[in-house]
């Protein structure tokens, strides 16, 4: 399906009143006030408006996330950024995307907090004729047509490439047929990520009668959550092989847990440790052996996004769904990708 623009004349007192009321009460993007002051109907009307909406900032994964958003959609490649903060709550997500229908904004762009829950807003949005972009995770609507694209990460394939890392390394350390005891920290309850990647890894999990998933807790992506998960498996289990932990924040947590009951993690240690995102400081713990493996969540996604309204604005056809690429991190890898590695 083809979309044009509709809204491109977006007035000074609507973009004002959004700033007024959203960004400045958040301190984000102090930069467009003194841009807007110098000629206010100038600078709007020449700009795509995208409004976006932020699911939070519970990690550092999703610094980067907002950080390459707002470096994609700067005032130099043609855009206007209107950016409110979730702080993972899926109502104050639907207030800020009904604020940009209400702001009559040329695109909404959004990363949401769960997967479910959003018919009803999206379908305003289509009524309005805003064209609707679903970054990072995914959402589950019964009407595919309520968005148009999405960019982002599959965490289904990433909790697959995490089980068939374990058993790649299980074959080569000769434990193939040995019992594996596993617990699983689990991200956000009812986010694609955490759910595509449980997915995943039982997919490949259940082909082996010898890979035993002890127990799984939601560590909510945050260290501290993290940890407390840990502690309470540490207490319940004194056999625990495997460590899968959804992103990096809850593994610096667990690792604190594990190391504080005096075990011992990593290419060396007692417990093998499974995580994800791929964060600088993560892989220095892959780099150093004491975490075994990081499979990427890539949050660099702000230029692909662009590029998909860059097509859209030209009146091409996009793909429905647009997988950013990933790379699976060991000690045997990782060094040669630490230089490139910002955030």
């Amino acid at each position: 399906m083809k979309y044009k623009t509709r809204f491109r004349k977006i007035t000074f007192a609507i973009v004002l009143l959004a700033i007024t009321a959203g960004l400045c009460a958040c301190g984000m993007f102090p930069e467009f006030e003194a841009d807007i002051e110098e000629n206010p109907e100038s600078q709007t009307e020449k700009l795509i408006v995208i409004g976006y909406s932020q699911l939070g900032s519970e990690s550092i994964w999703r610094t980067a996330n907002t950080a390459s958003m707002q470096k994609a959609f700067t005032k130099e490649n043609g855009f206007f950024l209107i950016m409110e903060n979730g702080r993972q709550r899926q109502e104050n997500q639907i207030k800020s995307i009904r604020s940009f229908i209400s702001q009559r904004v040329d695109y909404i762009v959004f990363s949401p907090v769960t997967a479910t829950g959003w018919d009803t807003v999206l379908q305003e949005a289509k009524d309005a004729g805003i064209p609707v972009i679903i970054t990072d995770r995914m959402i589950d609507v019964a009407d595919e047509s309520l968005y148009t694209a999405w960019v982002g990460t599959d965490a289904h394939a990433e909790g697959k490439k995490a089980g068939q890392w374990l058993e790649q390394d299980l074959k080569k350390r000769g434990l193939q047929y040995e019992d594996i005891n596993i617990v699983i920290l689990t991200g956000t309850e009812g986010s694609s990520a955490a759910d595509g990647r449980s997915a995943g890894f039982k997919e490949v999990a259940q082909r082996y009668d010898n890979w035993h998933i002890l127990a799984e807790g939601c560590g909510d992506f945050t260290p501290a959550k993290g940890k407390e998960v840990m502690k309470t498996f540490l207490k319940e289990y004194s056999d625990i092989d495997v460590i899968v932990s959804q992103n990096d924040d809850m593994t610096f947590g667990a690792l604190e847990a594990v190391h504080e009951a005096g075990l011992t993690t990593g290419i060396r240690g007692d417990i093998i440790v499974i995580s994800f995102d791929a964060t600088r400081e993560a892989l220095e713990m892959v780099k150093e052996g004491t975490i075994n493996v990081d499979i990427e969540c890539n949050p660099e996604q702000g230029e692909a996004v662009v590029e998909l309204i860059r097509r859209l604005e030209a009146g091409e056809e996009v793909e429905k769904k647009n997988p950013v690429e990933e790379e699976v991190f060991s000690i045997s890898n990782v060094g040669l990708h630490m230089d490139e590695r910002t955030y």
